[in-house]
């Protein structure tokens, strides 16, 4: 079954936003692009906060809009929960009645998420007697998401819900994000302008540039393939690999992960075995060779094939490279003349094991 269908198209003044995608499994979805580029107006769309001037809209086949044939179900029968970038808490009610606010909004045949499950989820036990003007903003918009899912929503829509805080409030809102998309099985639409959020929490990517998508796909396909110039802070950056971690080097302060091309060696992380993390690793962190070199302090190295060779920004060049999973190596003209990089040629990667960065959840999402 396609838990989420897509088809919208809405003129508002001058701009237009015609924006078509979908998904066949549960998960978060990032609607990823510039201010301006028309990511609220899909979900308040989604949502049936505004009316499309054409389209579909579904969710687990479920028909919410439908321009043909007459429908378009308000907002509160579509049965979708909304986070706001602010929250927007009612300030007279504690905690727990802000919670239970979304509960009222279902009936009781319809819920499928109980008080205490989401309480516990948030990690919010502690704050159900307060009133919102004694949360911190991470707090907020914690409480904010448990609203929401006491809706027992079919389609979870973040609207940027982590814009208005700084790092260290993200880094405390973002686990729990995850969470939600990993032990409940309600899909996420998630806006952001943020790569680093976008890393930590998509499974799949829709990039909507001028209000229309450009690109959509799994995270890992839609980063590598990405015009760089065109989205300097997204693509030509590098490569996100998903790594299931095998095991830990406690002497050398290393963590080996595993991926479909080998064995990936990392700075130590906290994380038991059979943990799932995604990494990132940077174009001009990646050197070529043309054969393995010797007694390196380089801990990666793989055997590859070259897949393409691009210009990049600053005179230099992209090479793309298959190690099991796409990889970038930025370099320059003259090595890329030297070593004869083309499409075909059978080379070797390097990637120093500090230039693996953790791009989940958990980590920070810097380098």
């Amino acid at each position: 079954m396609i838990v989420l269908e897509v088809r919208v198209k809405r003129k508002q003044g001058r701009f237009t936003v015609e924006a078509a995608f979908g998904g066949e499994e549960t998960g978060v979805t990032a609607l990823f692009g510039r201010s301006g580029a028309g990511k609220t107006s899909v979900i308040n769309m989604v949502a049936g906060l505004a009316r499309p001037d054409e389209g579909r809209v579904a969710v687990n086949g479920r028909l919410l809009f439908d321009s043909r044939q007459g429908v378009n179900l308000p907002p509160e029968k579509r049965g979708i929960g909304y986070v706001f970038q602010d929250g927007r808490l009612f300030p007279h009610l504690d905690v727990a009645s802000n919670l239970a606010y979304g509960m009222r909004l279902t009936p009781p045949d319809r819920r499928y998420l109980d008080f205490e499950r989401v309480v516990e989820l948030l990690g919010i036990g502690h704050l159900l007697q307060r009133r919102p003007a004694l949360l911190s903003g991470g707090e907020k918009q914690r409480v904010a998401i448990g609203r929401a899912l006491l809706t027992s929503p079919s389609l979870l829509l973040m609207d940027e819900p982590l814009a208005s805080l700084d790092g260290e409030r993200k880094a405390e809102v973002l686990p729990f994000v995850h969470r939600l998309s990993r032990e409940l099985s309600v899909p996420i639409l998630y806006v952001s302008h943020s790569l680093d959020e976008i890393l930590n929490l998509a499974d799949f990517l829709v990039v909507l540039e001028g209000g229309r998508v450009v690109d959509e796909g799994s995270l890992e396909e839609v980063t590598s393939r990405l015009d760089p110039q065109a989205f300097p802070g997204i693509a030509g950056d590098g490569a996100v690999i998903p790594t299931v971690v095998a095991g830990h080097d406690e002497a050398g302060g290393l963590t080996h992960l595993s991926f479909p091309g080998g064995v990936l060696r990392a700075p130590r992380m906290d994380l038991p075995p059979g943990r799932e993390v995604r990494v990132r690793i940077r174009a001009r962190n990646v050197a070529l060779a043309l054969v393995p070199p010797k007694r390196t302090s380089i801990r990666n190295i793989f055997p590859c094939t070259v897949e393409s060779v691009a210009e990049a920004p600053g005179g230099l060049v992209d090479a793309r490279v298959d190690i099991g999973c796409p990889l970038t190596a930025r370099i320059t003209r003259h090595a890329a003349r030297d070593l004869g990089i083309r499409p075909g040629r059978r080379m070797y990667a390097l990637v120093k094991s500090i230039a693996v960065s953790r791009g989940d959840a958990g980590g920070n999402g810097r380098d």
